[in-house]
């Protein structure tokens, strides 16, 4: 563990087991990528995917996460799973039940074939069986696609979990404690309007989980 991955505040919510950690990673598909730019600090939402020990973002060769990383700026990324509202009896000992994971490094974008193969690792971890029946992606879309890879050397893990931590003084307090469950649900798949009528749901899609 790094100054960049040692976790200062509540130290002992770190988690230090890697497989506990690629879980995380493999559960969400949403990050927070952060980059410089301009002399500012920049953040934004994109999709990911966790492919061995890096993660790969991709995008449009214009964004400005691209931009930057061509440009040498360091990039943290941040992955939370939010399991539940700790609902203590103040305010102040409220909180969330949570799976976290910031990564650390520097990005690297993937060109030529290496590129081609990583965003198809995208498509298919995304949605596992879709690859298969997608036509193959042109140059043209090729070359207009960034994929990112950040190696997980400088990663850190944090959890939370379990019920309200109150002050024994609050204890007697008439109000209700405890934890609201959250979870991500996804709901059936809507065709869209110009699918053919003869094109059924595929397999894979019946249910699409995490």
């Amino acid at each position: 563990m790094s100054d960049k991955t040692r976790i200062r505040r509540l130290p002992e919510r770190a988690v230090a087991d890697r497989e506990v950690v690629a879980a995380i990673l493999d559960e969400g598909f949403v990050c927070h990528a952060a980059y410089i730019t301009d002399g500012r600090p920049v953040v934004i939402p994109t999709l990911y995917v966790r492919d061995g020990d890096r993660v790969l973002l991709h995008g449009s060769n214009s964004m400005g996460l691209a931009r930057a990383v061509r440009a040498g700026s360091p990039l943290s990324v941040a992955v939370t799973l939010v399991d539940g509202l700790v609902l203590a009896r103040s305010a102040f000992n409220s909180s969330a039940n949570y799976r976290s994971v910031v990564i650390h490094g520097e990005g690297i974008l993937i060109e030529g074939e290496e590129k081609a193969a990583a965003f198809e690792v995208i498509v298919e971890k995304l949605v596992p069986g879709r690859l298969a029946e997608l036509r193959p992606s042109t140059r043209s879309e090729m070359a207009q696609t960034s994929v990112i890879a950040l190696s997980l050397e400088e990663v850190s893990g944090k959890v939370r979990d379990g019920g309200p931590d109150d002050e024994p003084e609050d204890l007697p307090e008439p109000v209700w404690a405890g934890v609201v469950p959250t979870r991500l649900v996804f709901g059936d798949p809507v065709p869209d309007i110009a699918l053919a009528a003869d094109i059924d749901v595929p397999d894979y899609l019946r249910p699409y989980r995490r």
